[in-house]
């Protein structure tokens, strides 16, 4: 039993596609025959691994399918660098590259480079130049082998590998659409990008489990917003605040549309939602925002409030739902309501750890538990709150970025001394990224400088907004740089 298999059934599934194209669930499945058919016939195995590379789109979601159905999927953002795709290539070591982005596209570069066989596109459909078997054994996959890879930042070193099986999927898709109460009457618009696990299993499968529709939409465009609502009128959407912010304001020169509108819904999370951006969504849509807390290493969401007439609790991220959540102390001593100390998760969504890894493992799990890294107290009714966090990662509107890997490109500036990337707040992303610079004696330079340097090295949402040079950069009472409050320090935060 995979992924593929356990929603082979349900025959009210649907595709669709921006221009209200519908893929119905019997073309979907000869697609995915079609696709894994190819994927065998390349001497591809279980354990194997795929990189996808493909824009939102009915292809990303055939293509996602296809490859979980014989092997592991990796999808990866198209915007990134050729470096981001060779250190991704190195990490992940595919046996193929499904995409169809351009020849140009560095993802393609990097493949001839590292003689990785590339799968085109056509009509949804898999094409090769590569020699194909004429017959193959089916590969049969189960709940406990590998579907997903997807890089997670770390602190202090590169991305890591968090690899998430079919088990995983499966409960974490039970328990969003569980929570969300979906059915096969429900549709909903993908706007959230694909190779997030936001998108892949919030916006994607969840909705299939139960038999859904999705509505296929390219990269999330603001002013295409409204048209899209109007036309393909879904019961629901998932987003990050960003999203929901700039939705909200340009919702003033659509309020025919909105008044029209179908939603039961509105689901938000990857990042936290600013009270008024919650209230104000409420009143604009008439509709319940359900805020949900989630991360990759829990095949997305982890808490969740609920639909009326159970509560929904503005700043809080909601109830446990199908997964074990608890706060402890530095002794890993369980604390109860009312009580701070970091957030631990346990359950068969739950990643069973990174791949390549020993020292991050070692260090994120203890007693079965997965340590999130996140600070947070529950309330008298079980309603989580998050106060802060231990990691250091910095969340720019729901793409997570290790600041460690931006440090790493910018020390490699030839006019740089030293350098520390760090979280400053945004009134929109909830954070974003800013870098201090300690230039080398006697020479000159201008953050616009060392932005353009950054632009072939790192995806444009690693690279800091806010550059400030200093004589030095403040330390701990330790000697050690440390990230976190150093916004306050610099008197860039009050």
């Amino acid at each position: 039993m995979n992924f593929v298999r356990k929603i082979k059934n349900k025959n009210q599934i649907s595709i669709i596609n921006e221009n209200n194209e519908n893929i119905s669930a019997k073309l979907l499945f000869k697609i995915i025959e079609h696709n894994s058919d190819i994927i065998r016939k390349l001497k591809i195995k279980k354990i194997d691994t795929i990189a996808i590379v493909i824009e939102n789109s009915p292809a990303f979601i055939t293509s996602f399918l296809s490859t979980i159905n014989v092997c592991i999927a990796a999808p990866l953002n198209p915007s990134y660098t050729s470096s981001e795709f060779a250190f991704y290539f190195k990490d992940l070591k595919p046996k193929a590259l499904i995409t169809n982005l351009k020849s140009t596209h560095p993802s393609i570069k990097i493949a001839y480079k590292n003689k990785v066989k590339i799968l085109r596109i056509n009509n949804l459909l898999f094409t090769t130049k590569e020699k194909l078997l004429k017959k193959v054994k089916p590969i049969i996959t189960d709940l406990n082998n590998h579907a997903l890879i997807l890089h997670t930042s770390g602190t202090t070193s590169k991305p890591k590998m968090v690899a998430l099986t079919h088990k995983n999927l499966i409960s974490s898709a039970n328990n969003i659409s569980s929570a969300l109460k979906l059915s096969k009457k429900d549709k909903n618009i993908i706007l959230m990008p694909s190779f997030h696990i936001h998108g892949i299993i919030a916006s994607i499968l969840a909705p299939l489990y139960k038999g859904g529709k999705v509505v296929a939409l390219p990269k999330f465009n603001v002013l295409t917003f409204y048209n899209n609502l109007n036309i393909h009128q879904p019961t629901w959407f998932t987003a990050v605040p960003t999203m929901l912010q700039s939705i909200l304001d340009r919702s003033k020169n659509n309020k025919e549309i909105i008044k029209k509108n179908k939603l039961r819904f509105i689901r938000s999370s990857s990042a936290s939602l600013p009270a008024n951006t919650f209230k104000e969504l409420e009143k604009t849509f008439n509709v319940p925002v359900i805020e949900s807390y989630g991360m990759t290493e829990a095949t997305h969401q982890m808490t969740t409030n609920l639909l009326p007439p159970n509560k929904r609790k503005v700043r809080s991220v909601g109830v446990s739902f199908g997964i074990n959540v608890k706060v402890v102390d530095k002794n890993f001593k369980f604390l109860k309501y009312g009580e701070e100390g970091e957030i631990v998760i346990k359950g068969k969504s739950v990643t069973s750890g990174y791949l390549a890894n020993k020292l991050a493992n070692k260090s994120s799990f203890i007693k079965g538990w997965f340590k999130t890294g996140d600070l947070g107290k529950f309330d008298k009714e079980g309603y989580l709150f998050i106060s802060g966090r231990i990691k250091e990662i910095i969340n720019r509107g729901g793409e997570k970025i290790s600041p460690k890997e931006v440090d790493d490109v910018f020390t490699k500036h030839p006019k740089i001394s030293k350098v520390i990337t760090f979280s400053v707040k945004h009134p929109k992303l909830g954070e974003d990224i800013a870098l201090a610079v300690v230039l080398k004696k006697n020479v000159i330079c201008k953050p616009n400088e060392l932005k353009e340097y950054a632009k072939n090295k790192l995806a444009n949402f690693k690279i800091p907004r806010n550059i400030l040079f200093v004589k030095e950069i403040p330390i701990g009472a330790t000697g050690k740089i440390q990230r976190i409050g150093l916004a306050k320090k610099l008197g860039i935060e009050k």
